[in-house]
């Protein structure tokens, strides 16, 4: 009797889904757009995502200019953001508010924009175009909506993504450091991509680490000096000494760079 109850159930499990999908494939045949339309809200709001953005797609050339023209096209924006797909959203998103910038959709397509960007950004070893492609969508969105509700997550969104392009300045000032004299001298270029992330995101969690940078390889250029400018470099270093002291007191790297201090000391004259 279980087995049969189990059978009846699948049975009725299965007839649902092929009269699901008789009706899907009956909407995408159909030329009523006001039907199709009536099935892709139904079918976002079920979490058919898919099926709503194949049918929107069909019908948003053909509502411009209606009343159903500015929400088809944003519910096409966030269908395919619901499914992840959001290069393609960000791309609608973007279309929407740049046609409606005032529209009843404007703050959230702008918000979603960025903040879908913020979703798909790069890991650091890759190009980082989308991360700044995200930064450049949120800050926008928070010039147009400052009082939006959703300002703190887009400000938390581009502290992260500053914190990504930091990191991968970081990556490269330390691969540059590694490399120290090959082919040329690679301190300097790590002292230069340092400081120019300093200089871009003065408030970074990376910091610490791109000061103590700076310091060292300041301190190995120097090391390597001809001896005619070994000591305006270890000039140079002691400044970077005390530099880092001065935003670090306590820092876990305080040890290194009091022994880089010591030997600095000693090759300038007072």
């Amino acid at each position: 009797m279980r087995k049969q109850i189990t059978t009846y159930i699948a049975l009725i499990a299965l007839a649902v889904v092929f009269t699901s999908c008789g009706e899907y494939n009956r909407v995408l045949k159909s030329s009523d757009y006001n039907y199709k339309y009536t099935y892709a809200k139904e079918a976002f709001e079920k979490g058919k995502y898919t099926q709503a953005y194949t049918i929107l797609e069909d019908i948003v050339t053909v509502f411009k200019g209606t009343d159903k023209a500015e929400e088809s096209l944003y519910l096409l924006a966030m269908s395919y953001y619901e499914n992840k797909d959001y290069m393609t959203s960000g791309s609608y998103f973007k279309t929407y508010y740049q046609h409606y910038p005032k529209g009843q959709f404007a703050e959230l397509a702008r918000f979603y924009c960025g903040y879908g960007y913020y979703l798909d950004s790069p890991e650091t070893q890759l190009d980082q175009s989308g991360t700044v492609k995200a930064i450049q969508e949120l800050q926008n969105f928070l010039d147009y909506f400052p009082k939006s509700d959703k300002v703190s997550i887009a400000q938390n969104a581009i502290f992260e993504l500053q914190d990504k392009l930091v990191l991968k300045e970081l990556e490269n000032a330390t691969l540059y450091y590694n490399l120290g004299t090959y082919m040329g001298n690679n301190y300097q270029s790590a002292v230069i991509v340092a400081k120019n992330a300093l200089k871009d995101y003065p408030y970074s969690k990376y910091k610490e680490q791109l000061e103590m940078l700076v310091l060292k390889s300041r301190y190995q250029e120097a090391l390597q000096s001809t001896d005619e400018r070994k000591e305006d470099r270890f000039r140079d270093v002691i400044d970077e000494y005390y530099s880092f002291i001065n935003d670090f007191p306590e820092s876990n790297n305080r040890h290194e760079a009091d022994n880089i201090f010591k030997i600095a000391s000693k090759h300038v004259k007072n």
